[in-house]
């Protein structure tokens, strides 16, 4: 050991520090994980601390605390969501890029229906949901053709029986909020609890429908030719509310295939009217409709039915892709 008087010396020395620097260097990196190791703990303790079990317990509690209910296909789980909100769990049975009509349900599907709390479906629309709706939704069941105010029959040449009603009521906005009125009430009768919040955004969404229904009034007021061709006659709602004349290809059901002279009949009224656009659609083949124009001379345009969102839907909901159908009309059929 060095004796006293060097250690004094050391420390009256000049260069103390530049002696003492690689010790402290040395001694630095000890302490420094030290404080490392404190914040690692810190970091691990704080989410526990601020997620306790109590907390996630409630958490899941919540979302189980909402109402169960079933769409048969997107127009009506739009409408279910906006009546419904936070407080209510959609399911669609039909899935994004479906043809409704075409819909196969899965065992999975029909399980699930009894566990609803409403199971929303349009009588007719799809056989299938009909017929799954009968056997497993019970009292939840709830068709919505009564608050639709179903009035239009088939056009001409269509489907003779029960489907020979025009069932496509979405596509005209007051129609559309009227079912999403009695939908708040359906779900205030099953969930009493929540009924002023559900009749009051049903309120709202009527709000909403009345001013795009002014929207498209405005819109095709003034149009240079009010025949609307389209693929199928899925717009029949829309052509009445709004003045037009729907000139289908196919019937009600996008599956059913024109005859020769159908075919010959829509192309004779495009050429007489001066048509100069024809719509198809998103999930239905144009087929028919290419042949049509190739006949005539008219170009094809998308007007999407907005019976699913896909990714080629001209809008992420229903009010965006009505929008969408607006402008497309308006080019289509000539309005100023």
């Amino acid at each position: 050991m060095p004796p006293r008087a060097s250690l004094r010396a050391l420390h009256r020395a000049p260069h103390r520090d530049s002696l003492l620097a690689p010790l402290r260097a040395r001694r630095r990196p000890f302490f420094g994980r030290i404080a490392l190791a404190g914040a690692f703990i810190a970091l691990l303790v704080a989410p526990a601390g601020c997620v306790s079990p109590r907390a996630a317990q409630e958490a899941a509690e919540a979302t189980s605390l909402q109402v169960p209910v079933t769409a048969a296909f997107y127009p009506l789980a739009y409408l279910l969501e906006q009546v419904g909100g936070p407080g209510v769990k959609v399911f669609t049975l039909t899935k994004p890029g479906v043809e409704p009509h075409d819909l196969e349900l899965t065992p999975k599907d029909l399980v699930d229906l009894p566990k609803m709390s409403v199971v929303a479906y349009l009588k007719g629309f799809q056989p299938a949901v009909d017929e799954a709706v009968a056997q497993q939704a019970g009292r939840a069941a709830y068709d919505v053709s009564a608050a639709a105010g179903l009035t239009l029959a088939a056009p001409a040449g269509g489907e003779a029986g029960e489907a020979a009603t025009d069932l496509h009521f979405w596509l005209d906005p007051i129609r559309y909020a009227a079912v999403g009125t009695a939908l708040a009430q359906r779900l205030a009768d099953a969930d009493p609890a929540h009924a002023a919040d559900y009749q009051a955004r049903a309120a709202a969404f009527t709000s909403s429908m009345t001013d795009l229904d002014r929207t498209f009034a405005t819109g095709l007021k003034s149009c240079a030719t009010t025949k609307l061709v389209t693929g199928h006659a899925a717009f029949g709602y829309l052509a009445a509310r709004y003045g037009l004349t729907q000139v289908p290809i196919a019937g009600l059901s996008p599956d059913q295939e024109p005859s020769a002279k159908q075919l010959a009949d829509v192309a004779a009224t495009v050429k007489a009217a001066g048509v100069r656009t024809i719509f198809t659609e998103t999930l239905v083949d144009p087929k028919f409709a290419q042949t049509v124009a190739k006949e005539t001379g008219a170009t094809l345009a998308l007007l999407d039915p907005v019976e699913g969102i896909t990714d080629l839907s001209p809008g992420k909901d229903y009010r965006a892709v009505m929008l969408a159908n607006l402008a497309a009309l308006r080019t289509g059929l000539g309005c100023a």
